[in-house]
Order: structure tokens, then sequence, then C-alpha cells
């Protein structure tokens, strides 16, 4: 057997807590144009998968992503955990966008479909997603996962729960 060659990666992020204290002064659309902006710190999730938010307004978020070699799975190709995150992450913020100052939500559900593998080779992927239903206490968005083609790769819906200052 030979030695295989060794790969890193390094990976560091701000205090989380103080982006999201940040957070609960601002509206939704606020906050995140703050974080897609850089005036607010990215959540760590974001700088260890290697994605972006780079367009918000309200009930539609936009992130991109470039697959690598560090995301794949035993069987050599992406993990589906990076799309659905991705996903998840842009569905949420398609919600969050339309929160006033001192909401938030959490995810209640993900149902995601991958239509199709993807490598590093793929290049890099674009997430869009928009909000179906915006409630007082429920909310729904739906997201898709395309190449720069236009070739989806994963499409998902969400079910989020709105959480007021009070339930936070």
């Amino acid at each position: 057997m030979t030695e295989a060659a060794s790969r890193m990666r390094t990976v560091s992020w701000e205090d989380p807590l103080r982006g999201a204290a940040a957070g609960r002064e601002l509206s939704g659309l606020e906050y995140l144009d703050a974080l897609r902006a850089g005036r607010l710190p990215a959540p760590p999730i974001a700088l260890l998968l290697g994605f972006e938010l780079v367009e918000v307004k309200p009930g539609h978020a936009v992130f991109s992503v470039q697959p690598g070699e560090h995301h794949y799975n035993p069987i050599g190709v992406v993990h589906g955990g990076l799309l659905a995150t991705v996903l998840d992450s842009a569905m949420g913020c398609a919600v969050h966008s339309t929160l006033p100052r001192g909401s938030g939500y959490t995810t209640l559900e993900l149902n995601t479909h991958f239509v199709r593998a993807v490598t590093r080779e793929t290049g890099r992927l674009r997430c869009e997603a928009e909000i179906v239903h915006g409630g007082g206490r429920v909310a729904t968005a739906q997201g898709r996962v395309h190449d720069e083609g236009g070739r989806l790769y994963a499409h998902a819906t969400t079910t989020c729960l709105i959480l007021s200052e009070r339930s936070r």
C-alpha cells in the first residue's frame, strides 16, 4: 500500500453569539444584509463548509458554494449534507428576511430531494430560496440548487417555527 498525500483545511471564526446578539436589535432583512456585507461575522457553519450569502431581499435569499474534495463522502462524491445544509440556510434566511426586529426562527422540517451527484468538477453552485407562506407562528419556503449552467442538483421545502422575543 502506498502512502496517501495528506490534505489539510483550517477554519477560523469569531464568537457566533456576538452576531446573534446584534441580530436581535435588527429586523431580519437588516441582519441578513449586515451578514452579507461583512458588517457582522459569518456564522461558523458557513466558514466550515465554504458557503456564503450572496443576495437577500424580502422573502428571498441566495447562497453560493464551491464544492471541493473536502466535502466528499466515502463513495467519492460530495456528501448530500452539504446541499441539505445550504438549502436549509437559504430557505431559513428567506423566512428570516421577513421577520421584525427581535424575532427569529427554527427549522421544524426539512424535506430535500437530490437529483444528481455533485463532485468538485461540478463547479460553483447557486442555491436560491423563496418564502411560500409567511404566517405569525409558522412559515414555509422552497429552494433549489443549480450549477452555473442551470442544471438542477437538489430541491427542498421547509417548515419553520417563528420565535418571538419572548420564546427565544
